[in-house]
């Protein structure tokens, strides 16, 4: 009876190789070939961010540990690994199974002592790091904060991260901002969804008005100051806002998303100094999950 290698029970099946060759850049004539496959070197990457191990630490068996990581430090630079991403949410909005119902939050990372220690004076030799390098400190301690809108289905729609101290409410615009779903045929990509969850944090005024003018529904329960402020202004405080607490059971589903995507331990815990390698990190981990729906 043929037996599972738990060595390699966690790389790419057939099914979902056969749903991302077809995404990958097509391979040029140009320059000596490749000797390494690149579904091994692909899997070497999802290995890393599984386990959370340092990169020289990649088994062999993946090819060697350089080679893994400039994949994956030359996709990220080029905007490989958020085209995949985008490309596998078009596949899943076209299927049915991407919906448009949103719940928005937060995790926070922790920050690994190897995430420091990276070049403050001259972020800009590597285009769209912070200055700050997404690094900071909060009653967590030195970490990272994922700023994620998650549909019903627990997977990732778009997401942003910032320093561990950010607050919440004001990367809310950022993360409904970055929504851009390609559907098929012509047309502009889909960036509105129809409802937005979100949890106290999110209660204010500007959050609700922006909303309200972007024409997206709001699920999100008012503070108990601002309930009590409003009701001792008496009629002039206007009516509260509209709540239901039956569609607002909904919004569990992001952080059950992000308990699924801290099951990889490079996600749960930062281990890249700078802050668009994490920021890929997460995307590969979103393309892992992505994969799995659509195979």
């Amino acid at each position: 009876m043929p037996t599972l290698n738990v060595e390699t029970r966690h790389d790419l099946t057939d099914t979902q190789w056969n749903v991302l060759e077809p995404l990958l850049p097509a391979p040029t004539h140009l320059g000596r070939p490749c000797r390494y496959r690149l579904r091994d070197l692909i899997n070497g990457i999802r290995h890393r961010i599984r386990i959370g191990c340092p990169w020289r630490d990649v088994p062999a068996r993946y090819g060697p540990w350089w080679r893994v990581y400039a994949l994956f430090k030359t996709w990220q630079c080029s905007g490989m690994w958020a085209q995949i991403e985008a490309t596998l949410q078009s596949k899943a909005d076209a299927q049915g199974t991407l919906g448009w119902d949103l719940a928005v939050d937060s995790t926070t990372s922790r920050a690994h002592v190897h995430a420091a220690g990276a070049r403050r004076d001259s972020p800009q030799h590597v285009e769209g790091e912070p200055a700050d390098h997404a690094l900071g400190r909060s009653r967590g301690g030195f970490s990272t904060k994922i700023h994620l809108a998650c549909d019903g289905y627990l997977q990732s729609v778009s997401f942003t991260i910032t320093a561990g101290q950010a607050g919440d409410s004001p990367q809310l615009t950022e993360v409904l901002d970055r929504i851009k779903v390609d559907r098929p045929g012509r047309g502009r990509p889909r960036t509105r969804p129809n409802r937005v969850l979100a949890d106290k944090a999110y209660s204010s005024k500007a959050i609700r008005a922006h909303l309200r003018r972007r024409g997206i529904k709001t699920t999100i329960p008012v503070k108990e100051d601002q309930a009590k402020h409003r009701k001792a202004r008496g009629h002039r405080g206007g009516r509260p806002p509209a709540f239901d607490a039956e569609v607002y059971k909904a919004r569990n589903v992001v952080e059950r998303c992000f308990n699924a995507l801290k099951h990889k331990r490079g996600v749960a815990t930062r281990y890249d100094k700078l802050a668009v390698r994490f920021e890929a990190t997460v995307r590969v981990a979103n393309i892992d999950r992505w994969l799995k729906r659509l195979s």
